[in-house]
């Protein structure tokens, strides 16, 4: 009777242990599928949560802030695995959530956010991605690096002198003088 009791506790044993062991293969598997950088961004927001946690258990930080960044980790994670997975693309940018509150920190002038339309650029600086809720909404952002600004300025000095050459067309084919007359000089 002991020796079957024994033997039940250890195929339990083995089979709990088997059990968190494939859990925890889980867990990793899904980031398999990205590049180093996707990864290694993944596992910072894992390192942010460990603190924020840490944090929380000291009592250092009130309820109320640490369910907002617990959140917005959250969405931030949900973001980069969307991003990569669209993209197929192993870089990852420079990621902001906000909430709906905290415009202020991202924008000078605040913009309308209930307008946005994912792919918009906001003051030539970011891109909006969407909103992701966990807990509550946060809209998030890609910050341009400088080659899209650098991009972006070159299409729109492109477009402005464009539309202030019609008007000097206009002129020229009046007859109107488009230069100045030379000025005189005296010896």
């Amino acid at each position: 009777m002991r020796v079957r009791l024994a033997l039940l506790v250890i195929v339990l044993a083995c089979a709990a242990s088997d059990a968190h062991g494939q859990g925890s293969r889980t867990a990793v598997e899904p980031e398999a599928e990205f590049g180093p950088v996707v990864r290694a961004y993944l596992g910072y927001l894992r390192s942010e949560q460990e603190v924020v946690d840490d944090r929380a258990s000291r009592h250092e930080i009130n309820p109320v802030y640490y369910r907002r960044n617990s959140n917005r980790i959250r969405a931030l994670r949900q973001m980069t695995i969307q991003l990569a997975r669209a993209t197929h693309n192993d870089y990852m940018p420079e990621l902001y959530a906000v909430a709906g509150d905290e415009f202020a920190t991202l924008f000078d002038p605040l913009p309308a956010h209930r307008k946005f339309a994912a792919g918009e650029i906001i003051n030539d600086t970011f891109r909006y991605l969407g909103t992701v809720r966990a807990g509550e909404a946060f809209y998030l952002f890609a910050r341009l690096d400088i080659y899209e600004q650098a991009d972006l300025l070159k299409k729109k000095s492109e477009a402005a002198p464009s539309a202030s050459a019609a008007p000097a067309a206009d002129n020229s084919t009046r007859g109107d003088a488009v230069t100045r007359p030379r000025r005189a000089n005296t010896p």
